[in-house]
């Protein structure tokens, strides 16, 4: 990885050599222009970190121009996988063409721009950013948030997992998703800063926090209630970064022109406090960690904590995802061997993880959270976590992040090895929102 990016920031230094003396449409003939202005690529111990600034265009085009390499790569590695799930290009832009009359103008200005820097059509910028509507139901995940007596300062701490992905490839590069990860501090004309691990070509984004302290990532859910008019989640995550100064207003945000099944993590770290949203098309619901509906058995409710895996846990809700509420004991293990009912695994997620809490409860900081969701996911706190989920999770990142303090704990998963057996990067949000071009 490390060598793939200092090939592209050569590439990049040279070409930003060359365009400025481009003189665009619209730009004093006596003026020189640097597209570039603002957007700039570093690489931190092997990572890559995406700097945006501007207007939505401008951010677009920053991103498809650095990254060019990456998008089309990763644009072709979900284009295949659309296929193999029996969708075409054209099922995937019929989706588009729906969502599109609801999603805000700047985004759409901000897939152009990404098209124009990356030499393609707005047509497969907008598809491609489909993948997190489309395929909702695919991939795994794990989302917390913890603060006040949970935590070793009070603070709050989000954690998110991304699981479930990493066999997607570009087949004509043979070049993994996972590859091409990288971290964007985003800091928009008339938004707010934020910082988000994404997937290079992302313009939806699946977890990060923002300024003001608000954080928000997604858990995916297999069910039935469902419609494209409305709002891609993706989009939704990003528009929370963008736009909300509070937890309560993320939540709104979330919970307008719903479209799929979600679970969502939402988390304010300026209150401090922490939601756990389960939606469908018709349905939403949202509680933090003392609402009774976290302490239905066999679920169970820790104290400033809230925490969700791939099912629901309130009853309205489960029975729009399974037939049998509780997906524990004997019963949920036996369904899951003769395949009529996974909940299982979600559910020795679930346990698993939360009894790792509770043991290492009021010691915690983004460091030692991380710690804890690695340690779980190498199966060293939980035999039947181990034998079901362990090196069988497809994890692409792994993090934590104080929503107060802006620090960062996160890993990648790299060389066919899952993100918790890789080393753990520490950034600073604003150290990093306050950096300038090297």
């Amino acid at each position: 990885m490390e060598a793939k990016i200092m090939k592209r920031i050569i590439g990049i230094f040279i070409c930003t050599l060359l365009i400025g003396t481009i003189i665009p449409f619209g730009i004093n003939a006596t003026e020189t222009y640097d597209p570039l202005d603002g957007g700039w690529l570093e690489e931190k111990n092997g990572v890559m970190i995406l700097h945006v600034s501007g207007t939505h265009y401008e951010m677009g085009y920053q991103h498809g121009y650095l990254l060019k390499d990456e998008i089309q790569e990763n644009m072709r590695a979900f284009f295949n996988l659309y296929e193999q799930e029996g969708w075409s290009y054209y099922d995937v832009l019929e989706v588009w063409n729906v969502q599109e009359y609801f999603i805000p103008e700047v985004y759409k200005q901000e897939i152009q721009g990404m098209a124009d820097g990356a030499d393609l059509t707005f047509e497969q910028i907008a598809v491609h950013n489909m993948w997190v509507g489309v395929f909702n139901h695919l991939f795994s995940c794990w989302g917390a948030a913890l603060w006040g007596d949970a935590t070793e300062t009070g603070n709050l701490l989000h954690m998110r997992g991304v699981d479930g992905m990493n066999y997607i490839k570009d087949t004509q590069t043979n070049t993994f998703l996972y590859e091409n990860q990288v971290i964007i501090i985003r800091d928009p004309e008339e938004a707010y800063a934020s910082i988000a691990p994404i997937f290079a070509g992302d313009i939806v984004v699946i977890g990060g926090f923002n300024q003001n302290g608000v954080g928000v990532s997604e858990l995916t859910i297999i069910g039935d209630d469902t419609t494209f008019n409305g709002i891609n989640a993706g989009i939704r995550m990003r528009m929370v970064l963008d736009y909300a100064d509070n937890g309560f207003e993320a939540v709104d945000i979330m919970n307008s022109n719903r479209t799929c099944c979600w679970n969502f993590i939402v988390s304010d770290g300026n209150k401090p406090i922490g939601f756990a949203i389960e939606q469908s098309a018709n349905f939403a619901y949202t509680n933090t960690w003392y609402d009774s509906v976290e302490s239905i058995e066999p679920f169970w409710a820790i104290k400033h904590v809230v925490r969700r895996g791939n099912c629901y846990i309130n009853p309205i809700m489960a029975n729009l995802e399974r037939e049998y509420y509780d997906p524990s004991g004997i019963m949920g293990y036996i369904r899951m061997i003769f395949r009529t009912d996974f909940t299982f695994i979600n559910w020795i997620q679930y346990k698993g993880i939360s009894e790792e809490i509770e043991e290492q409860y009021g010691n915690l900081n983004s460091l030692s959270a991380l710690s804890l969701l690695r340690d779980v996911y190498l199966g060293k706190t939980n035999f039947m976590f181990r034998l079901l989920l362990t090196d069988k999770s497809d994890t692409a990142r792994q993090w934590v992040g104080c929503l107060e303090t802006g620090d960062l704990a996160i890993c990648f998963a790299e060389e066919d090895k899952e993100a918790y057996r890789n080393i753990v990067h520490t950034f600073n949000f604003y150290d990093l929102l306050n950096s300038e071009p090297p």
